[in-house]
């Protein structure tokens, strides 16, 4: 049995899976939205349901593919060690934007103050 990691270094079962974390989807939608033919399609989302990253139930004449979030669980615990690198650049993109806005709030008062003096 293929690793978690095996399943989605694929660039197809990754785009499928996406879709999916929006809304159920059928074979046909999913081929629409990716340009790709119903077989190949097919033949993914085999591989990611035997893994339990999707499941499938029938909704009238249509059979209907949905994410299941759980395999991906050894994902997020295998990248938890690396958020923190992230976190530190994310703090630091938000403290240089706070500033960024305090200069421009500062330049419109500065110009507000030479327009009354006009």
């Amino acid at each position: 049995m293929e690793s978690v990691f095996e399943i989605i270094a694929e660039p197809n079962r990754r785009a499928i899976l996406s879709l999916l974390a929006f809304s159920p989807q059928t074979v046909g939608e999913i081929g629409k939205q990716l340009h790709m033919p119903q077989p190949t399609v097919s033949k993914h989302l085999r591989v990611l349901r035997e893994a339990g990253f999707v499941e499938s139930t029938v909704d009238a004449q249509r059979r209907l593919y949905r994410l299941n979030p759980e395999p991906l669980q050894e994902v997020d615990a295998w990248l938890a060690p690396f958020r923190r690198f992230w976190s530190a650049h994310v703090d630091a993109l938000e403290r240089h934007l706070d500033h960024m806005d305090q200069l421009t709030q500062q330049e419109g008062r500065q110009g507000e103050d030479r327009d009354d003096r006009a």
